[in-house]
């Protein structure tokens, strides 16, 4: 090949640039390639080879260049007809050719390439040779390995995975994620993760940030968040581990953003706190029979059931007892309203034991359709809740009921003792714990039972 030549005339600028031939430029860019480059005239003789041809098999293009054909010294001798009718061929055969053999190194190893071979066509369209591109098969295998892996990834793996780019907003989501992030594929995309999560946005945006100034984390880490969907929000716990991405074509590390992988752990995580959370409180039963049996007095007996029983459950509690003689069975409804009195109360202000509560035996004043009350005519725990008001209304809400002023949650489970109503315990919690579930009826109810044995023990003695 030749370029154009310029001018001979000289200027003020300087002299002339030297004169350059094409096939300089052609070296320099094959030269500059990552895949190696292997060129063969009509008569198969070798007309380019590239640096990374030299890598791989270590002749040098001063070697290769000129060679007629492969035998010898590429391929064995044995292979040279087979392997020179392949490539060679690529000049009859439409598009590229794509075959797999064994190469000789320098130093008389054997390579498995795999090569890609088309033809070259003159200025009258007629076959005037052929390039090939090669590479080292392990290589081409790594290479589609991690793009199935990478397009497997986003369309068929059953955990999350977000990319999330250095703006710390995602580019990339897969469908598992997407699902659990209530949304399509494509639109979490460019948005904050404040848009897509409620708590726990801060949590992860903190993680993010390390990865992406520290480096890939040891081990995975369980982060809770509010999930915020069409439908309402969603809490979850989600198992998530991280990769820092970088460019792997810059000299020094570019940070590209993280790779987000996670998998919803929520109801393994919901059933170990539900069997930590029986654990405990059956640890709490066993330990408050072994406190009450010491006490010489049963009415002692009681309060300190009530302390055991707190702990981690409630932050208040109430005992009132029915006014005169326990009411036997159902009650009748056309007889008398139940008036109850508070004999029991842990201090309103701060944690501490149970205590006698004031009043000279009044009967409390709560109105009709109270929790306590209704526990006592159903015979049955009653859960009661301020919901999601204001502060001030929740203070409305807990004095109108007797309460104190931070109670927001209600659970009022009755004491029964041989057929008998005794009265009620009620257990209060404040607004930064959540409300009373079924499972903690169930808990109220046997600390109920034992809590009405020592009362009723407690009024046989008195008489």
């Amino acid at each position: 090949m030749s370029a154009s030549r310029r001018s001979g005339t000289t200027d003020e600028l300087g002299p002339p640039e030297p004169e350059r031939d094409g096939s300089d430029l052609l070296a320099a860019l094959l030269d500059g390639m990552d895949a190696a480059l292997c060129a063969f005239d009509a008569d198969g003789v070798v007309t380019h080879w590239n640096r990374e041809a030299e890598r791989i098999l270590g002749w040098s293009a001063a070697e290769a260049v000129g060679r007629r054909g492969l035998a010898g010294w590429a391929v064995r001798a044995a292979d040279a007809e087979e392997v020179e009718g392949r490539l060679l061929s690529a000049m009859q055969a439409p598009g590229r050719q794509v075959h797999e053999f064994a190469l000789l190194t320098k130093d008389g190893g054997r390579v498995l390439v795999r090569t890609q071979s088309a033809a070259v066509r003159g200025q009258d369209g007629k076959p005037a040779g052929v390039y090939c591109a090669f590479s080292e098969v392990h290589a081409q295998i790594d290479l589609e390995r991690s793009i199935a892996l990478s397009e497997a990834l986003f369309e068929d793996a059953s955990w999350g995975v977000v990319l999330v780019d250095a703006d710390l907003r995602p580019a990339l989501v897969n469908a598992h994620a997407a699902r659990a992030l209530g949304s399509g594929r494509t639109a979490p995309l460019g948005r904050p993760l404040g848009e897509l999560l409620g708590q726990g946005a801060e949590e992860l945006e903190s993680a993010l940030t390390h990865v992406l100034a520290e480096g890939t984390p040891p081990a995975p880490a369980e982060m809770w968040v509010t999930v915020r969907t069409r439908d309402g929000e969603r809490r979850r716990c989600w198992r998530s581990g991280f990769l820092r991405l970088a460019s792997p074509l810059a000299e020094e590390p570019v940070p590209l953003g993280v790779g987000w992988l996670f998998q919803d752990v929520t109801e393994s995580k919901q059933a170990e706190q539900e069997a930590a959370q029986l654990r405990f409180r059956a640890n709490q039963l066993h330990r408050a029979a072994r406190a009450a049996g010491e006490c010489e007095d049963p009415a002692e007996a009681a309060t300190i059931q009530l302390d055991f029983a707190l702990a981690g459950f409630a932050d208040h509690a109430l005992i009132d007892l029915v006014v005169g003689e326990p009411v036997a069975g159902e009650p009748d409804a056309g007889g008398e309203p139940v008036r109850l009195v508070r004999v029991t109360a842990t201090p309103a202000g701060a944690p501490g034991p149970s205590m006698p509560a004031p009043g000279a035996g009044l009967p409390v004043r709560y109105r009709e359709g109270h929790p306590a009350l209704q526990c006592v005519e159903r015979a049955g725990s009653v859960r009661a809740s301020a919901g999601a008001s204001t502060p001030e209304r929740a203070r409305e809400w807990a004095a109108e009921r007797q309460w104190p002023h931070d109670a927001v949650h209600a659970l009022c489970a009755v004491l029964r003792s041989r057929g008998r109503t005794l009265g009620v315990v009620t257990f209060l919690r404040g607004g930064s714990r959540s409300a009373f579930e079924r499972a903690d009826a169930m808990y109220a109810e046997s600390v109920a039972v034992r809590i009405a044995a020592a009362l009723d023990l407690a009024r046989a003695l008195e008489q």
